[in-house]
């Protein structure tokens, strides 16, 4: 147990204030006020270390529980245990790169939209920022179902914000789409949630496990949750508003929006697979049904991209979809490997998406049609990318290949002990991850080798801000690639201790 105290409201409030600070000091100090949103964040990366560091050595969970509403039975509680605490480990280091990776970024990208001399929307755009990363950490450590609704919501309004204010085409349209459809699945959300209290008169996450399954009441709990953050997760059918809502923020946010889609993930893993895994037997197959489907159908959609943030904005439909299908499996592996999967995309996917905001800010162009041969200029972003690239393909040491062979382990252990169907499903996902392949490098080949277009002959390499911040992730990713036990010690060792199979 660690000595700080109240380490973890620390963890989420800190964010929040520096979000308030930068507000405050936006006019004065300009896109500089990128450092307070650093610090901010950089401060709750410390704090899970130094939380993680117990928890890795076989330490207790972490646990804090605040007064609320005790008479509404409405306790304001934070846990970090195994699962939890590698998620707002990662999420926490992603967002500290990206508050130094924005600097210059939105420096571009305020000057063209309010002049060069308006320095407050850089206030105004780390407030949002850090209120963000607020609302994610609180989600992943959140301990009441009402509290973590409150938490969606606090991610939802100002990422509406930020698409609206420094978004790129339509931006008042997409960031409207955005809040509408997100809107609809915290609703989904919060009606299984309220279904659920009217069955255990209890809001916390824990009490989910006290449904009785004599009734249909659980299953309806199950569907309803579910169902919300399919939405709010893009899954096939109810995806019309991901790629375009990934693809038009600022380049420097896009992977901030990739990490908000995928903690559904985490939100799965906790909500249903901890609380309610009798019940997720029933939906197990449509449930890896639905993560195949979607696997395939982005991946078919990014193949056919031009615009190079709109390939990367199918890929996150399909990538997120890869660590359902893990979850869906309930097996140690499987479960474990697809939380494992989601930590590996967040990593690749910011430095996917912030090489796209390097190549749009340097070149002009997001258009992979007018690139080519930009490795001669820009070696640095061209290493960046192929890193990003074998994260996400899964290729060793990087940390996706030690995510992917474990979360397939899980999911062809299932499909060996299980129904036929089971089996089809795993062999149909190894199959599917072949265009991950396709969609990551045959970009890269375009982009940054052949000939260079005469229209580029003045590009330069991206500033050290926008580039050592990706570096320091991607280093992540191999570390974690050659020791996945600073990983897989507190997933697999949470997996362990439900009711799965494959134990390990």
């Amino acid at each position: 147990m660690t000595a700080i105290p109240y380490v973890l409201l620390q963890s989420v409030l800190v964010p929040a204030l520096g979000g308030a600070v930068s507000f405050a000091l936006g006019g004065r100090l300009g896109r500089r006020v990128g450092w307070i949103g650093f610090a901010s964040v950089l401060y709750p990366v410390l704090l899970f270390l130094a939380v993680g560091s117990g928890l890795y050595s076989g330490g207790a969970p972490v646990s804090e529980s605040y007064a609320w509403a005790p008479a509404a039975g409405l306790a304001f509680g934070f846990l970090a245990d195994g699962l939890s605490l590698p998620v707002a480990l990662v999420i926490s280091l992603v967002c500290a790169a990206i508050a130094v990776h924005s600097m210059p970024y939105m420096k571009q990208r305020i000057e063209a939209l309010y002049g060069a001399e308006k320095k407050q929307p850089y206030g105004t755009y780390y407030l949002n920022f850090l209120l963000v990363v607020a609302g994610l950490l609180g989600v992943v450590l959140a301990t009441n179902l009402i509290e973590l609704y409150l938490f969606v919501e606090l991610i939802l309004i100002p990422t509406f914000f930020i698409l609206a204010l420094f978004g790129y085409v339509q931006r008042g349209r997409v960031a409207t789409m955005y809040f509408l459809w997100n809107q609809l699945g915290a609703f989904v959300f919060l009606a299984g949630v309220l279904l659920a209290f009217s069955a255990t008169g209890s809001f916390a996450i824990s009490s989910l496990s006290g449904l009785a399954t004599g009734s249909s009441l659980p299953y309806w709990v199950f569907f309803l949750i579910m169902l919300g953050w399919f939405i709010k997760m893009g899954v096939f059918g109810v995806h019309m508003w991901l790629p375009t809502a990934e693809a038009e923020p600022p380049s420097s946010f896009a992977p901030i929006m990739a990490t908000v889609v995928g903690v559904g993930n985490y939100a799965v893993a906790r909500l249903l697979v901890q609380n309610m895994p009798a019940i997720f037997h029933s939906f197990s197959i449509p449930f890896m049904f639905m993560a195949l489907l979607t696997m395939s159908f982005g991946g078919a959609m990014a193949l056919v991209q031009t615009d190079v943030k709109y390939l990367f904005a199918w890929s996150t439909m399909s990538q997120n979809a890869y660590s359902l299908l893990g979850i869906g499996s309930l097996t140690v592996l499987g479960v474990s490997g697809g939380v494992f999967y989601f930590l590996s995309h967040v990593l690749g996917k910011c430095i996917l998406f912030s090489v796209a905001g390097i190549l749009l800010a340097r070149t002009g162009t997001r258009d992979m049609k007018r690139m080519g041969g930009l490795a001669g200029k820009m070696p640095l972003t061209a290493t960046l990318a192929l890193i990003g690239g074998l994260i996400l393909s899964a290729v060793p040491p990087t940390s996706g290949f030690q995510a992917e062979w474990i979360m397939f382990a899980g999911i062809f252990y299932q499909g060996a002990y299980g129904a036929t169907v089971n089996l089809a499903i795993a062999f149909l996902g190894i199959v599917a991850t072949a265009f991950t392949v396709a969609y990551v490098f045959w970009p890269i080949r375009r982009i940054f080798f052949g000939p260079l277009p005469s229209h580029l002959e003045s590009v330069t390499e991206a500033p050290l801000t926008m580039t050592l911040p990706l570096l320091a992730l991607a280093a992540v990713a191999v570390v974690v690639g050659i020791y996945p036990d600073l990983f897989t010690k507190m997933l697999i060792g949470f997996a362990n201790s439900l009711p799965l199979k494959g134990g390990v």
